[in-house]
């Protein structure tokens, strides 16, 4: 399918900075490792030493798991515990969800992270409660009333309104957000009593729609957006306009790029099989999406042994003859079936943009059912 992308592939920023291993090209990615860290023994910082033994080394992982985060945990601190599920060497998300919020976290593991910016530049879909009646600083149910409102609006004016907030809009974030004002980020600001003048931004808005009336008090509603939306600042710019004020107190998201709910493995399933793996019985090559998943909307393009070689090594390729593409852009290529590098087209030039090491655990063929 031919889209929109990004003229480069940024390199994007990860949980871990240890440099990959050496970029050596391979027919054929290994799978073994060293049994992984279970989360639950292991709460934050470096893993434990028992009885003078040295950790272990952290290995190769390459793969997406979309976890299905729960209520109260942070982005940072998931991203933390699957790498110390995997036992992995690189980790990071693909998109900040709020300790409030429930649903779609994708984590990259490994040579996943190249792939992250695609994840972070597409849809994202959300499912979101709005208490009316108060505004609170935080937009949400975490922070102090601000102002309130005995006034409760009707299913017939919030239908009447959702067009005003579809399309590009201009937004002005929440007080409490991960923006950074003169270096420092927006949230420790407010904590610490500043109020800042955020200066509003164009986002895109592509639907949101009213889905039930649960009471006089909550409305519950679906919006699918792009990049860079604040469903919280979408609460309290409705609950302004309509004169009664809200802010959030449920979200859940249910689509985050390519990643479905279909996708979403919880926390307790994760585990579950982290204590299989360890007594040798599964595998957490079963829980990994393939890094490629990122790039569902990206063209594909195999070539031979030959020109593979070459654009491991960091060097263009010239496509002649008579099967050559003829459209440009950025393409995933793949040689045997597997994924080699992200490169940009143009002109019959493929020139490498990103190269893969997939050596280490990898993604199952078929990810079994009951993860």
């Amino acid at each position: 399918m031919n889209v929109t992308t990004p003229d480069s592939v940024i390199e994007p920023q990860i949980a871990d900075s240890n440099a990959p291993a050496e970029n050596k090209f391979s027919d054929v990615s290994a799978t073994g490792g060293a049994r992984p860290n279970d989360p639950r023994q292991q709460q934050g910082g470096k893993p434990p030493r028992q009885g003078g033994q040295q950790k272990r080394d952290r290995r190769d992982v390459h793969g997406w798991v979309c976890l299905d985060k729960p209520v109260g945990m942070t982005s940072t601190h998931a991203v933390a515990v699957l790498k110390r599920l995997f036992n992995a060497k690189r980790a990071g998300h693909a998109g900040t969800l709020d300790p409030l919020a429930s649903g779609g976290l994708p984590i990259a593991l490994g040579e996943a992270t190249k792939t992250v910016p695609f994840v972070m530049d597409g849809r994202k879909r959300y499912r979101f409660t709005v208490c009316w009646g108060e505004e609170r600083d935080t937009d949400d149910t975490e922070g102090r009333v601000t102002q309130s409102s005995p006034n409760r609006p009707t299913p017939e004016a919030i239908r009447a309104l959702l067009p005003q907030f579809t399309g590009t809009i201009e937004q002005t974030p929440p007080q409490y957000s991960a923006i950074k004002i003169q270096g420092e980020r927006a949230y420790d600001l407010a904590r610490d009593g500043e109020v800042v003048a955020l200066a509003p931004r164009p986002v895109e808005i592509h639907e949101l729609t009213l889905v039930e009336q649960l009471d006089n008090d909550r409305s519950v509603f679906e919006a699918e957006c792009g990049k860079g939306t604040y469903v919280r600042a979408l609460a309290r710019d409705m609950g302004r306009i309509l004169g009664c004020f809200g802010h959030i107190c449920a979200l859940r998201r249910t689509l985050c790029g390519p990643f479905t709910e279909e996708d979403m493995i919880p926390l307790a399933d994760l585990e579950a099989l982290c204590d299989r793996a360890a007594s040798g019985e599964g595998s957490l090559a079963d829980a990994l999406l393939p890094v490629e998943t990122a790039l569902d909307d990206i063209p594909a393009l195999a070539v031979t042994r030959a020109d593979a070689a070459r654009l491991h090594r960091g060097q263009a390729v010239l496509l002649r003859g008579r099967d050559a593409p003829i459209s440009n852009g950025t393409v995933y290529v793949t040689v045997g079936g597997r994924l080699l590098a992200l490169a940009e087209l143009g002109n019959g030039e493929l020139i490498p943009k990103r190269v893969f090491n997939l050596n280490g655990l990898t993604a199952s063929p078929v990810r079994k059912e009951g993860v």
